[in-house]
């Protein structure tokens, strides 16, 4: 089904089948290897869950795609990165 997700509750949308992509740097290759978990919610085009792979525990944090790229372009270019 299709929505936009900056009109819904994203935390009210279920993640339960969610398949994570890692992101990650520092400590390569250990037990404390450091992560970004990112993945689609399932059902909602546009809508992500990013979580943190050293503390699951602490919860997940939800964005729209808008809110992800934004983000992410605002990183690269405060950091003087290249994409």
């Amino acid at each position: 089904m299709k929505h936009d997700p900056s009109a819904i509750d994203l935390y009210g949308l279920p993640v339960e089948g969610v398949q994570l992509s890692n992101f990650c740097g520092g400590n390569l290759g250990s037990e404390t290897q450091q992560c970004v978990e990112v993945g689609a919610i399932p059902g909602v085009e546009g809508a992500y869950v990013l979580g943190d792979s050293k503390n699951p525990g602490a919860g997940q944090l939800r964005f729209t795609e808008g809110e992800l790229d934004d983000f992410a372009l605002g990183y690269i270019a405060k950091r003087g990165l290249t994409a």
